[in-house]
């Protein structure tokens, strides 16, 4: 196989969420020599950004965008570690949690996986994220976004009670917020004060991409 048939093959088998051969491609480039920026930018990253665009279509449903995410994910296991020893840039980093009173984390992980493909670094702080979980994360690891995800109404409210912890420790400022999860709607996301909302994966790697871009665009 050549650098080529690689890409390919990497392209090809993340879009189907074949995890043990995006595995094995991986690597396949590595035994070759190949850069993993290489394999993550012209491969695994086009390729999720298809499944998104098919998400989006009504092509791909949430199970198609799962498989491939965790494809993805086994690529990214491996290459995580190089690419950090190789300098290469990130686009930005993402504290995402799942907010108190709240164990769902489907959503919230894939989310993640996207991000990661899309170049972001992602701290994930799990489920059941209490407001001062959130306030020392931001504190610590200085993230361009933080993301808030509720998968029950009852936990929803819990949003508004981040931001508002936020403000207190003097951060709100400092980071962009977005929320998500199924019952979220635009409306609420507004309603308490979110920077930025996604119905899913796809939209809200787009939408996080689009809010740096106008913050670091005010502030040049």
């Amino acid at each position: 196989m050549n650098e080529q048939d690689i890409l390919r093959g990497l392209y090809d088998e993340t879009l189907v969420g074949n995890a043990p051969a995006v595995l094995d491609l991986t690597h396949k480039g590595l035994d070759l020599g190949m850069a993993p920026e290489t394999m993550l930018f012209d491969a695994l990253i086009p390729s999720l950004e298809e499944v998104g665009a098919r998400f989006e279509r009504g092509d791909f449903f949430v199970p198609e965008m799962l498989i491939a995410g965790r494809a993805m994910a086994g690529a990214m296991e491996v290459l995580r570690p190089l690419l950090a020893q190789t300098g290469a840039a990130s686009v930005g980093t993402f504290v995402m949690g799942t907010v108190k009173g709240d164990v769902h984390d489907i959503g919230k992980n894939l989310v993640n996986i996207m991000l990661e493909g899309a170049g972001f670094t992602v701290i994930d702080l799990g489920v059941q994220v209490a407001p001062e979980k959130f306030v020392a994360a931001v504190q610590e690891h200085k993230p361009d976004i933080v993301g808030f995800s509720a998968f029950l109404t009852t936990t929803m409210p819990m949003f508004k009670a981040n931001i508002n912890a936020l403000v207190k420790a003097g951060l709100r400022d400092q980071v962009l917020v977005m929320v998500g999860g199924a019952p979220v709607t635009q409306e609420y996301a507004d309603a308490v004060g979110a920077d930025g909302y996604a119905a899913d994966a796809s939209t809200a790697v787009r939408r996080a991409k689009e809010l740096l871009e106008q913050r670091r665009a005010l502030v040049s």
